[in-house]
């Protein structure tokens, strides 16, 4: 029995639970007392909570008015995921990619195929413009000008 866990002595050497010493057994008043204090803690607990939440509702109308003033005052295009104005006298390179919603340095592949995209959608037969549609293809040109691949 030399390795089994438990020194033949009856040392401090103990591998499993029932071997311990045994703990006395705690009376009801203890019991009582233990569960009193975690159940005062707990109600502490929720006091607090209530509290902090009872304050940040009552910061909450004052911020909530001020934010909204703030958004009413921020321009409703900034967010726009749309162009803003009209188109340039001269098309340039980066008027030409919003137009066709690629990127200036795309590849002649990918402007032929966002150009046939949004000419599908806004060819004059479809009932689209036909100023829309010549500026369309005025940007595939400009593109596939400044494209050397």
């Amino acid at each position: 029995m030399a390795n089994s866990g438990v020194t033949a002595d009856g040392g401090d050497l103990m591998r499993y639970a029932e071997y311990g010493p045994k703990t006395a057994p705690r009376s009801d008043a203890e019991i009582d007392r233990r569960l009193g204090g975690t159940l005062i803690a707990v109600g502490l607990g929720v006091a607090a909570a209530g509290f902090a939440g009872r304050y940040a509702f009552q910061l909450w109308k004052p911020l909530g008015q001020v934010f909204s003033q703030s958004v009413k005052k921020m321009p409703s295009l900034a967010f726009s995921p749309y162009y803003k104005g009209g188109f340039e006298q001269k098309m340039t390179k980066r008027e030409a990619s919003l137009i066709l919603g690629i990127s200036p340095t795309s590849t002649k592949a990918k402007v032929r195929e966002a150009h046939r995209k949004v000419m599908v959608l806004n060819h004059p037969d479809k009932g689209g413009s036909p100023y829309i549609a010549a500026k369309i293809n005025e940007a595939k040109d400009l593109m596939d000008k400044d494209i050397r691949r």
